[in-house]
């Protein structure tokens, strides 16, 4: 599959912003560099299995979060070598993998619309479970699959925040974190020195990301609350690793403005994709919130922060954030504890080729003179990879995986996310010299 893509991290352009129906167009908080674009909602909780929700959809959308250095591959293509995008149409088989670890549970949420909120109360309580994440791309890590200490030559890709689920390590944040990084380095406000992260699993339609600190225990963790019985106008406080700055977490405070968002994203490579679900908040949001927690008057978490709307400029705080409601986060996270593979959950890590991809348009098309018009466009491939060894080069166009038609580097990422590493591939491909076909085996690679 290509493994990294035109639009890396946050893979949209600056024009393709989501929009409310109804609203002014939320963007993602993306702290320094080009923005993403979308929202989402927020995380599980504690005791009390959730079923898993029904179907999602997004992608890479417009996420709030992580302070972005200057290093996002933007446009239309998969990311590192994902594809982001998952298309519903997406038949991606379900296979079931040993299970990780018991179903999370999520308990009543007790908020209050009335009183003074006790903010330093509602702090000790969510702070301590609070962490901070940045991610690394490290192309000479590739195939490794160790997720450890960047090398010399590694790239800051990005900050966030994660949550911790368990005292041994489990956290949680949005997938769009740390998404195409190598490296997942986690820091604990107040302790010194810092984790490596490895990806448990991921649902990148629903931005939902599930990781396992190396060598962690004893810590502490966020309590979890159902977000089923929120209410407009209940107080809320906002807690995050603004603009990617470590240290000790930001926190604001505001209420719920609005439940059961829908937001839609248009115009980018996969066509509209609609995020629903979603619980608005009045808090301040700002750049490198994402995955941090939205908590009620009792000190519980109810949402992930995930994004933000805001009208151009240099992305900063708004006052319209967006949380992916803790209901909907648990189920996804008992999905990927159970260890059962979906459309649009991954389990651990999928198979890598080493090529940077986007859609193939008419322009580039005729330009190129290769005779065909649909496909996976090549543009970089990375050496010491299983495509760099076949002979894919930059300007070929991607047309088959295993006798599978690609017609685009969209269709692509689901083709390959079916694969783990290890695994090989029959690839087709399309250059001047003419067709090609080729088995590769995969490596592993970036986070989904």
């Amino acid at each position: 599959m290509s493994d990294f893509s035109d639009h890396w991290m946050d893979r949209r352009e600056d024009g393709e912003r989501p929009s409310t129906s109804g609203g002014p167009l939320p963007e993602p908080v993306h702290g320094f560099g080009p923005e993403p674009s979308g929202a989402f909602e927020a995380p599980p909780a504690p005791p009390m299995p959730v079923p898993p929700p029904p179907g999602r959809r997004r992608r890479g959308v417009v996420v709030v979060s992580a302070v972005v250095a200057a290093l996002l591959f933007l446009g239309a293509g998969l990311g590192l070598g994902w594809g982001l995008f998952r298309p519903t149409t997406a038949t991606s088989p379900t296979t079931t993998r040993g299970a990780v670890g018991p179903p999370l549970q999520v308990q009543p949420s007790t908020g209050s619309t009335s009183g003074a909120l006790n903010l330093q109360e509602i702090v000790a309580r969510v702070e301590p479970g609070i962490v901070d994440i940045n991610t690394y791309v490290d192309t000479s890590s590739l195939g490794s699959g160790s997720f450890g200490a960047p090398g010399p030559a590694a790239q800051a890709l990005g900050a966030g925040t994660g949550m911790v689920l368990t005292s041994s390590g489990e956290v949680l944040t949005n997938n769009h974190v740390i998404e195409g990084a190598t490296n997942i380095e986690v820091t604990i406000p107040g302790r010194s020195g810092h984790y490596y992260a490895k990806v448990v699993g991921v649902d990148p339609t629903d931005d939902v990301a599930l990781l396992q600190l190396q060598g962690a225990s004893n810590l502490s963790t966020v309590a979890l609350a159902s977000s089923s019985n929120v209410h407009i106008g209940d107080h809320v406080v906002a807690i995050g690793n603004a603009l990617g700055q470590g240290g000790t977490p930001t926190v604001t405070q505001g209420s719920v403005t609005a439940l059961g968002r829908t937001i839609t994203v248009g115009g980018g490579p996969g066509g509209p994709e609609h995020l629903r679900g979603l619980i608005q908040t009045d808090a301040p949001i700002s750049p490198g919130d994402s995955g941090g927690a939205l908590a009620n008057s009792s000190g519980k978490v109810i949402g992930i922060i995930t994004a933000a709307q805001r009208s151009g400029g240099t992305p900063s705080s708004t006052h319209i954030g967006y949380a992916i409601a803790m209901t909907s986060a648990a189920g996804i996270v008992n999905q990927i504890r159970s260890g059962d593979a979906s459309e649009t959950v991954i389990i651990g890590q999928t198979g890598f080729m080493g090529v940077e991809v986007r859609n193939l348009d008419s322009a580039a098309a005729n330009r190129l003179g290769l005779g065909v018009t649909k496909g996976a466009l090549v543009i970089n491939v990375f050496s010491g990879t299983p495509a760099s060894d076949a002979g894919v080069t930059a300007g070929s166009v991607i047309t088959a995986v295993d006798g599978q038609t690609v017609t685009s580097a969209d269709a692509l990422g689901p083709i390959i996310h079916t694969h783990k590493p290890g695994d090989r591939i029959k690839l087709t491909w399309v250059d001047q010299n003419g067709t090609h076909t080729a088995t590769l085996q995969l490596i592993s690679g970036p986070a989904v």
